[in-house]
């Protein structure tokens, strides 16, 4: 869809807008330049597995999420009386997230119940697409095209309130994926609160809050 980052016109975000709230997107059409990014679409090419693509800079789609799903930089944590346990994986947990939870990744979790230590090392776009996001060329006589899910690079990603939608400077062109993170101390916008995941919230958070922090690095080609 054309779309732009909020608060950045057309010109810029034919650029590398970093204006506005921040906002999540998909990684296939939302970084710059990424697969269903900046074009119009045709007939399914059995080599890429999308529409063929006819490139359209007035054509830039965000690949905004839209669902209320409740998740992005802004969010803050704390612990509390209300938390148990008074932790901030406990806070993390209340809220409805996972202490080191990477959005788009699958999560495993360990045993023993809440809060979960969590690992995101198992990657599929079936949590993120109906039919995994890409399929195999249709069979000439069931007429179905099996599903063929991405396996590499899917995270969601986001841009806004400093963050570039394109943080690699191409050719291959991805966004910033999040990562649940916890401060160690007073920890400013568009500071580390761990390492390599800024602060990308409304303000300073401090010792014990947690937010998503937002990876100063690239999400990695899908494939």
């Amino acid at each position: 869809m054309p779309a732009a980052l909020p608060g950045s016109t057309l010109v810029q975000n034919q650029a590398n807008p970093t204006l506005g709230r921040f906002v999540m997107f998909d990684p296939i059409s939302g970084p710059k330049g990424s697969p269903l990014d900046a074009g119009t679409f045709g007939a399914y090419n059995a080599a890429t597995r999308i529409p063929a693509k006819t490139a359209d800079p007035n054509n830039c789609s965000t690949g905004a999420l839209c669902t209320g799903i409740g998740i992005g930089p802004e969010q803050i944590m704390s612990v509390n009386t209300g938390t148990q346990p008074q932790t901030a994986p406990g806070s993390i947990w209340r809220a409805g997230y996972d202490d080191n939870g990477v959005p788009g990744k699958v999560p495993t979790y360990a045993a023993g119940g809440p809060p979960p230590v969590v690992s995101s090392s198992a990657v599929s776009s079936t949590r993120m697409y109906l039919g995994g996001g890409r399929s195999n060329v249709q069979d000439a006589v069931t007429h179905v095209g099996a599903a063929n899910p991405y396996t590499v690079g899917i995270v969601l990603v986001g841009a806004g309130n400093g963050s570039a939608r394109d943080v690699t400077g191409g050719p291959a062109f991805q966004g910033q994926p999040l990562k649940m993170v916890t401060a160690t101390g007073s920890t400013a916008v568009a500071a580390a609160v761990e390492a390599g995941f800024l602060n990308r919230s409304v303000r300073t958070i401090v010792t014990g809050e947690s937010v998503f922090g937002v990876d100063n690095t690239a999400s990695g080609t899908i494939s």
